[in-house]
């Protein structure tokens, strides 16, 4: 893995490996959200909403998953002070942050009829809120770390720290009492029905190719902006 902390051999691989993981993640998450949308029965209990299942389950794992990703990359960089692990770090965040929103704005969606109310300041809600708040936060240091030509450090400390959450949001409808349902699926086994667990791992799974995808090509265009800013920069030097 030291192998790839080298900028040349990295985008050597994420030259072809970004497409591929676009192009499989686009076919399956499409494939799974018609599956899910349009052939799978409504269900017993939920009705029709059970539907925003298919977008709203695969956003809140995969915002819960962008900051595991800026935690573990915020690591390597503070241990090891690999450059790419920053970058990694940076390009997690903005996908992360829109699966949060997604994860927030559909299940408040789902909640209305559900619950009868948009919003309730559950365990599992409130949590997820303040990592929409986290990335936020993260995002801005980052940049101005970037902007000001600053340590990485502080954007990294910060991604360690603001961890502490996710194990809160994952394990809340336990902890609380709480509105929301408890988890449906632990390990080895699932309260979710096989006729709408397969669409959902499915298009899980295509989602998370997305992520993939996108962060592997924020980071060549994070790399060529460090690149761009590097040749300015030995330009000017050789101008005086």
């Amino acid at each position: 893995m030291h192998g790839y902390a080298n900028p040349t051999r990295f985008l050597s691989l994420a030259s072809w490996l970004t497409p591929l993981l676009l192009a499989s993640g686009a076919l399956l998450a499409a494939g799974a959200l018609y599956w899910g949308l349009f052939e799978v029965p409504p269900d017993r209990l939920m009705g029709e909403t059970v539907r925003i299942l298919y977008v709203h389950v695969p956003s809140v794992w995969l915002g819960m998953g962008g900051w595991t990703a800026i935690a573990l990359s915020s690591l390597a960089f503070l241990v090891w002070r690999h450059p790419l692990a920053a970058i990694a770090a940076r390009a997690s965040a903005l996908p992360g942050m829109v699966f949060t929103a997604t994860g927030l704005a559909t299940g408040s969606i789902w909640g209305r009829p559900t619950w009868g109310a948009w919003w309730v300041w559950d365990g599992r809600l409130t949590s997820m809120l303040v990592l929409l708040f986290l990335y936020a936060g993260y995002i801005a240091l980052a940049q101005a770390a970037a902007r000001d030509g600053a340590s990485s450090r502080i954007p990294a400390i910060f991604g360690l720290v603001g961890a502490v959450n996710i194990p809160i949001i994952n394990r809340s409808v336990v902890w609380w009492n709480s509105l929301h349902q408890p988890p449906s699926i632990t390990m080895g086994k699932s309260a979710i029905d096989a006729e709408f667990l397969v669409p959902l791992l499915v298009g899980t799974l295509g989602f998370s190719l997305l992520f993939g995808g996108v962060v592997l090509a924020r980071m060549r265009a994070l790399i060529a902006d460090y690149q761009a800013e590097a040749r300015l920069r030995r330009r000017a030097m050789e101008a005086h």
